[in-house]
C-alpha cells in the first residue's frame, strides 16, 4: 500500500507534539501553613468526611421545612444563581475551543468569477475576458513544539474549574444568606411577640394610672410617665415591623420571587432547634471550602501562563496543505486536469520586539504571584471564617445562659415593682424603671439566640457546607 507524502508529514508532526517539551513551569499548589487544630474548637468534636463528601442539603439539620421549601426555591428561581452557572458555561465552552487546537483546522472555498483584463497592458492577453472556477479545501496545523496549545488548553481548562468551584461557591453563598435572613426574620418575630405584649402591658398600666389619678390616689406625674412608657414601646413595636419587613423583601429576592407576591406568617424563634453541627479538621477545609479550591485553580492557570509566554521566545512550526479544483470552464472542474494542491511548512521566529516578548514573560510571572499569593489568603481567610464563628457560638451560648438568668431577674423585679406601686409603697418611675429592665433584658435574649442560630448557618458556611447525616456528632 503506498503511503502519501502528506500522511506522512502528519504523522510526523503529530510525533513531534506527542515529544514536544512545555515551558510552563512545574506546578505545584502554592504553600500555606495549616494549623493542626482550631483555636476556638473548645469541646466540639471533629468529624471526619470522607474526601469529596458531599455539601447536600445541609440547611436539613435545622429540621425546619419552612426553611426547606425556601432553600428549594433558591436552586430553582434565584437569578445570581443562574447568572453564575452561565459564567460556568461559557467558562467550560472557552476550555472546549482552546481543545480544538489539538486538531488540525480544515476549511473549504468555493469561488466563481468573470473578470476582464485591460486592453492597455504591455502584452494584452488574446483573450481578454475570462472565468475562474474553484473548488479548494486547506488545512493548517500548528506543531506545539513548546507547549504552547497545551497549556494554553491546561490554562483554559483550570479556569472553567475554578468558574465550577465560583458556582459552587455562589450557591453555598446564597443559601447560607438566605438560611441567615430567614432565623434574623424569625428572631424579629420574637422580638415582635415581645414588644407586642408590653404594648398591652403598657396600655393596662396607664389606664390602671390614668383611673387612680382621677380618683386622686396618684399625681398627673405618673399619668405622664405611664403615656411616655405606652407610646415608646408602640414606637419599638412599628420598628421592628418595618426591620421584619425589609427582611422578607430579602428574602423573597432570593428566592426569584417579587417582594409584592411573597409574605411570610409570623414564627417566634424559639420553635426552631437546630441541631449542633460536626467539625471537620483545619486540613480538610482545602477540600471542602468552594472559594479555596477556584483560588488554587486560577492560580494553576496562572502558572500555565507562563508557558504559553515564554513560548513565544521560540520559532512556530505550522503545516499547511491544500487540494481542490479550478478551471475556466464549469463543464471540466471535475476532471483530472483541473486539479490542484499543495503541502509544506512554514516557521516563524521573532527577532526583535523591543523587549515586547520579555516583558509578557515577566508580566505571566508576576500575574502566577499574584494569584498565589491569592490563594493563601483566601485559606487564611477560610480559617478566620470558622475560628471567628466557632468563638461566637461559644460565647453567645454562655450569654445564653446569663442573660436568661438576667430577664428571669428583671420579670421578678417589675412584679415587685407593680404590687409595690399598687399597694401605693412606691412612685410609678419604680415601675418605669423595671419595666425598661424587663423589655432590654428580654430583648436582647432573643437577639442572643437570633445570633446564635445565624453563626451556626455561618459556621457551616464556612466549612464549605453540610455533610451526609452520619458524619454529623452532638456535641458532649
Amino acid at each position: 500500500m503506498k503511503v502519501s507524502l502528506s500522511y506522512r508529514v502528519f504523522v510526523l508532526a503529530y510525533a513531534i507534539n506527542l515529544a514536544a517539551c512545555s515551558l510552563a513551569p512545574d506546578y505545584q499548589v502554592p504553600s500555606v501553613s495549616i494549623p493542626a487544630v482550631y483555636k476556638e474548637a473548645g469541646d466540639w468534636l471533629p468529624a471526619q468526611p470522607a474526601d469529596g463528601a458531599p455539601r447536600g442539603l445541609w440547611w436539613h439539620v435545622f429540621n425546619d421545612p419552612e426553611l426547606n421549601a425556601l432553600e428549594e426555591k433558591v436552586t430553582t428561581a434565584n437569578q445570581n444563581l443562574k447568572i453564575a452557572f452561565a459564567q460556568y458555561q461559557q467558562a467550560h465552552d472557552t476550555a472546549r475551543a482552546a481543545r480544538s487546537a489539538y486538531f488540525p483546522l480544515v476549511t473549504g472555498t468555493a469561488q466563481a468569477s468573470r473578470q476582464k483584463s485591460s486592453g492597455n497592458l504591455a502584452n494584452t492577453p488574446s483573450v481578454r475576458t475570462s472565468n475562474d472556477f474553484l473548488l479548494q479545501g486547506d488545512l493548517s496545523y500548528e506543531v506545539d513544539l513548546w507547549g504552547r496549545v497545551r497549556n494554553l488548553v491546561a490554562a483554559n481548562e483550570a479556569e472553567a474549574q475554578a468558574s465550577a468551584a465560583d458556582l459552587a461557591s455562589i450557591d453555598l453563598s446564597l443559601h447560607a444568606e438566605l438560611a441567615s435572613d430567614y432565623f434574623t426574620l424569625r428572631g424579629d418575630d420574637t422580638q415582635q411577640m415581645i414588644l407586642d405584649l408590653t404594648v398591652q402591658d403598657d396600655q393596662a398600666d396607664f389606664d390602671l394610672t390614668r383611673d387612680r389619678y382621677r380618683g386622686g390616689v396618684v399625681s398627673e406625674l405618673d399619668v405622664n410617665q405611664a403615656e411616655t412608657q405606652l407610646e415608646t414601646a408602640k414606637t419599638q413595636a412599628e420598628d421592628m415591623r418595618l426591620q421584619r419587613a425589609q427582611l422578607e423583601h430579602a428574602i423573597a429576592i432570593l428566592t426569584g420571587a417579587a417582594p409584592a407576591d411573597f409574605s411570610l406568617a409570623a414564627h417566634p424563634l424559639d420553635t426552631v432547634q437546630p441541631k449542633p453541627v460536626a467539625l471537620n479538621l483545619p486540613s480538610t477545609l482545602l477540600e471542602r471550602r468552594p472559594d479555596i479550591a477556584a483560588a488554587e485553580r486560577r492560580a494553576a492557570a496562572a502558572n500555565a501562563e507562563i508557558g504559553i509566554a515564554r513560548a513565544a521566545w521560540f520559532p512556530s512550526l505550522n503545516i499547511g496543505a491544500a487540494l481542490g479544483l479550478e478551471s475556466a470552464s464549469l463543464s471540466n472542474l471535475v476532471s483530472a486536469p483541473s486539479s490542484l494542491w499543495a503541502l509544506g511548512p512554514s516557521s516563524a521566529l521573532t527577532i526583535l520586539d523591543a523587549g515586547r516578548i520579555d516583558a509578557l514573560s515577566d508580566e505571566a510571572r508576576a500575574a502566577y504571584d499574584q494569584s498565589a499569593a491569592s490563594y493563601r489568603e483566601t485559606v487564611l481567610e477560610a480559617l478566620q471564617d470558622v475560628e471567628d464563628n466557632l468563638a461566637a457560638m461559644r460565647q453567645l451560648e454562655h450569654e445564653q445562659q446569663s442573660q436568661s438568668n438576667a430577664s428571669a431577674a428583671a420579670k421578678r423585679a417589675l412584679k415587685n415593682a407593680e404590687d409595690l406601686y399598687k399597694g401605693g409603697a412606691t412612685t410609678y418611675i419604680d415601675v418605669v424603671v423595671a419595666e425598661n429592665a424587663t423589655l432590654q433584658a428580654q430583648i436582647s435574649l432573643a437577639n442572643i439566640q437570633t445570633r446564635y442560630t445565624v453563626a451556626q448557618v455561618q459556621l457551616i458556611k464556612a466549612l464549605g457546607g453540610g455533610w451526609q447525616a452520619s458524619d454529623l456528632k452532638d456535641r458532649d
